[in-house]
């Protein structure tokens, strides 16, 4: 059974930082891509940052320079550390796993983390 459980959102103040945890069971985690997601209320999901198996990221041009993607093979995890937050990061962040093969593309979500900017 996969899982992808994600950690560390919550209320910060505009400027301020969180990092964002996403633990994953039930694959093998070091083949797949792993991505950030955020979906703000009334708006689509849509994708924040993404790190392949091989480590190149890339980001949503609304976020590069302030928030890095990373991740740790040993311990099947992805983070998502974002700093000088502003009021318009408020959104449901999800974690995203994404295999490639051939023919078959396996791809599964976190439940989301509430992530609010606000003074």
């Amino acid at each position: 059974q996969v899982q992808l459980v994600e950690s560390g959102g919550g209320l910060v103040q505009p400027g301020g930082s969180l990092r964002l945890s996403c633990a994953a069971s039930g694959i093998i985690f070091s083949k797949y891509t792993m991505g950030w997601y955020r979906q703000a209320l009334g708006k689509q999901r849509a994708l924040v940052a993404r790190i392949d198996s091989g480590g190149s990221t890339n980001y949503a041009d609304s976020v590069v320079g302030r928030f890095t993607i990373s991740r740790d093979n040993a311990k099947n995890t992805v983070y998502l550390e974002m700093n000088s937050l502003e009021p318009e990061d408020t959104a449901v962040y999800y974690c995203n796993a994404v295999f490639t093969g051939f023919p078959d593309t396996y791809g599964y979500w976190g439940q989301g983390t509430q992530v609010t900017v606000s003074s």
